[in-house]
């Protein structure tokens, strides 16, 4: 990038912090949070959309997308989004080594998608140095840069969305929407779709309620019918067994706006979760076992009946690519 264009936009990355120093919220028709995006088109070459962080004036046709979310990426790359760039995690058993998630990994490297910046502390000088034309971010989970949107901005166009409210396919729809990419989101939901109904048709479903959880030890984390996970299970025909909000963990029975995880206490395992299946939610076989042989978890129905099943690892952040090879897991589980 040219010395002076570096300046313009040091400059005003500068502005933008002093800014953010100075009051709260960003101004204009940013200052509104909306929870929709739309793809409205205007005269000017831009269309008006609307996200988390307020209205944004995006290019019609967008050429050098770069995403400081990485669980927003995998989205981005099923709508074939011109994406260059995305932030990644540090490497881990869930992801490719460059920390890109392990379900898309392989599509991101086919594409020329090169790593932004590893770590959820987002590095304003790279994303500068990638010249975007458009900045997708997220404005929940670990990802966001809801706090740094200002600075953000005043380096490209930028929209940022939650991805923990909504189901895969609401999230596709709402960034195809905002890409000006609204048959791709289509095409993507309706392929899925088909595959969801073969899947559905062909599977023998046990006759208990369903369960989806981790096992974090001090907690159960379980996957309500509000979470993609369990909008996945759903649509495959599986029932969710309805949690008792005073078995949940003391801490996170008040306070808070998630609606699709609810924590268990360890020591309501038997009486939160009964007879039901057991689905488990990124994690390693091994895991699953170690888990089954923990007091009270033995004591389970489904660990006697053998009903306790493995969605894989990829399965704590869905996108397309992740919620397909969840599908194939189940297939082959529930199949014959």
């Amino acid at each position: 990038m040219r010395a002076s264009i570096r300046r313009r936009w040091a400059a005003a990355v500068v502005a933008a912090a002093t800014a953010l120093g100075l009051a709260a919220c960003g101004s204009g028709t940013d200052a509104a949070p909306a929870q929709s995006a739309t793809g409205a088109a205007s005269t000017g070459g831009t269309r008006s959309v609307q996200h988390e962080a307020g209205t944004t004036e995006v290019p019609a046709s967008p050429k050098r997308v770069v995403s400081v979310a990485v669980t927003l990426t995998g989205h981005l790359l099923a709508l074939e989004a011109p994406l260059i760039a995305s932030q990644a995690t540090p490497p881990s058993p869930i992801t490719a080594a460059n920390g890109f998630f392990s379900q898309w990994a392989d599509v991101a490297e086919q594409r020329g998608v090169q790593v932004l910046y590893q770590g959820f502390e987002a590095d304003i000088e790279k994303v500068i140095a990638a010249e975007p034309d458009l900045i997708i971010g997220s404005a929940s989970g670990a990802d966001s840069t809801l706090k740094i949107y200002d600075r953000l901005k005043s380096i490209a166009p930028t929209v940022l969305f939650r991805h923990d409210n909504l189901s895969w396919q609401e999230l596709t729809t709402k960034l195809g929407g905002a890409l000006g990419l609204e048959a791709n989101a289509q095409k993507v939901i309706a392929d899925y779709d088909r595959r969801v109904a073969e899947v559905k048709s062909a599977i023998k479903r046990p006759g208990q309620d369903a369960v989806l959880l981790r096992d974090n030890n001090t907690d159960i984390p379980v996957f309500t019918e509000a979470s993609a996970q369990g909008a996945l299970l759903a649509s495959l025909g599986f029932t969710l067994h309805p949690l008792d909000s005073s078995l949940a963990a003391a801490d996170t029975r008040e306070g808070g706006d998630r609606k699709d995880i609810v924590s268990v206490a360890q020591e309501n395992v038997v009486k939160a979760f009964g007879d039901s299946s057991l689905f488990f939610v990124s994690h390693s076989p091994d895991e699953i076992t170690a888990t089954q042989a923990k007091p009270l978890w033995k004591d389970l129905s489904a660990v006697a009946d053998k009903r306790v099943y493995d969605l894989g690892l990829d399965s704590f952040r869905i996108d397309y690519y992740s919620a397909s090879n969840v599908i194939d897991r189940i297939e082959r589980q529930f199949t014959g």
